[in-house]
């Protein structure tokens, strides 16, 4: 099974950097290793979403915050937009 290379906006460098104050690193970091094996493994459940963050999809890091990511099949890499605040913040 091929691993997905997984590439990190800005602001999800940056929101890094605040889940690590908050103490939610870890638990960013076990979805981040999730979805690096199968972007669309459930549980955990994801959510596809709509609008201006449509072909994205989204996991709860804890009940405030969910990590934004999109996938690429064709060359196996997910983008993570952000990792701190809920969709349209």
């Amino acid at each position: 099974m091929v691993e997905y290379k997984i590439l990190y906006s800005k602001l999800a460098l940056k929101d890094a950097k605040k889940l690590s104050s908050a103490n939610l690193a870890n638990k960013a970091k076990e979805l981040i290793e999730i979805i690096k094996k199968n972007p669309f493994q459930n549980p955990p459940p994801y959510e596809k979403l709509v609008g201006n963050l449509n072909g994205s999809y989204s996991r709860r890091i804890n009940i405030k915050h969910r990590m934004v990511y999109e996938v690429r099949e064709i060359d196996k890499v997910i983008r993570i937009s952000r990792m701190w605040i809920h969709y349209g913040q």
